[in-house]
């Protein structure tokens, strides 16, 4: 380890996350799920192919435009189970509560988490909550767990993307990142921010049922599109073709990221996908996705190379090449 301390940089999702969850957590904890290092762990129980996900929030500020920490815990864990193919089900929710809390923002949290769960057609079986001392926590903070059914012949994994495989991206980036960094810091822009935070579930559903050849689904949430497509190289041992002139970015996002000096691709996202799909069905997952509200703006970025391994570039507006390197750094912790 190359520090005694715990820092911001290790909550950030990228390098020094990567580096803690390899070096600390898999030797103590080591196993066939941990080692996969997907959104969802994958098991078979009683013939039932099941995905098994937990999470938590802790985001600043926990009301911001597009949601609030409530619905952002239900579409999380939701999220990260459409990322393996399953049909979510059922949900846990752990509430740990600052003392002073004014209890109509927690009424109105535990109601966006009912109103996120109708949609996302999940239900909350279980939960827990536990109240601390003023100072001990902040507001409050929230775990979601949850387990979802996938079947026997869909197989989605960070590791299964193949050379030739078309990139997807479900819409535009940075909406969620750049959302919660200005409302933290009380910028003011003409045209609204506003996070993407969403389920995804039904949006996965559709893609499975027009094709059963998407090898790799992954939301690209702390870190950003850049983390996640390196994390997708690293795990398929492929390297990664991106075109910048294909990524999505709304106006009014990209003229903040310029304002702040933030790379958009490095933002978080909380309601848009990645998937590696076989390029003979790319255009049908397109046309498919364009149905859906929340894959209108689906697009092809790029495509899985056999060269450069753990590699992922990007062919730029003005034509050179540039290297995206997984971020390092935390440019804005408390995202999620």
């Amino acid at each position: 380890m190359k520090h005694d301390r715990i820092l911001l940089d290790h909550g950030s999702g990228g390098r020094a996350s990567h580096e803690l969850i390899a070096s600390l957590f898999l030797p103590q904890f080591d196993n066939e799920f941990l080692r996969e290092m997907n959104d969802s762990a994958v098991m078979t129980i009683g013939g039932t192919k099941l995905a098994f996900s937990t999470d938590s929030y802790v985001v600043d500020p926990i009301f911001f435009p597009g949601g609030d920490i409530g619905s952002l815990a239900i579409h999380g864990t939701v999220n990260d189970l459409a990322m393996r193919g399953a049909r979510p089900l059922y949900l846990s929710v752990g509430f740990i509560i600052e003392e002073g809390l004014p209890m109509a923002d927690l009424k109105a949290i535990a109601g966006s988490m009912k109103n996120a769960a109708a949609e996302a057609g999940v239900v909350i079986a279980t939960g827990d909550t536990k109240v601390v001392p003023k100072g001990a926590t902040d507001k409050v903070f929230i775990n979601t767990a949850g387990i979802g059914i996938i079947d026997p012949d869909v197989n989605i994994s960070g590791q299964n993307a193949r050379p030739g495989d078309k990139i997807i991206l479900s819409g535009t980036i940075a909406d969620h990142g750049i959302t919660i960094l200005t409302c933290r810091e009380g910028l003011r822009f003409d045209a609204p921010l506003k996070s993407d935070s969403a389920p995804l579930n039904t949006l996965v559903a559709e893609m499975l049922a027009a094709s059963r050849k998407i090898n790799v689904l992954r939301d690209p949430t702390r870190g950003g599109l850049g983390t996640s497509l390196n994390e997708i190289a690293g795990q398929s041992r492929v390297g990664i073709r991106v075109h910048e002139e294909t990524i999505p970015v709304r106006p009014e996002v990209q003229a903040a990221c310029e304002l702040l000096g933030i790379d958009p691709l490095y933002l978080a996202n909380e309601g848009k996908l990645i998937a590696c799909a076989a390029a003979q069905d790319a255009e049908k997952l397109i046309d498919i996705m364009h149905k859906n509200p929340y894959g209108r703006d689906a697009c092809i970025i790029g495509e899985v190379i056999s060269d450069h391994p753990g590699k992922v570039f990007m062919k730029t507006i003005i034509g050179g090449n540039r290297i995206v390197d997984m971020l390092t750094g935390e440019p804005l912790p408390r995202i999620c």
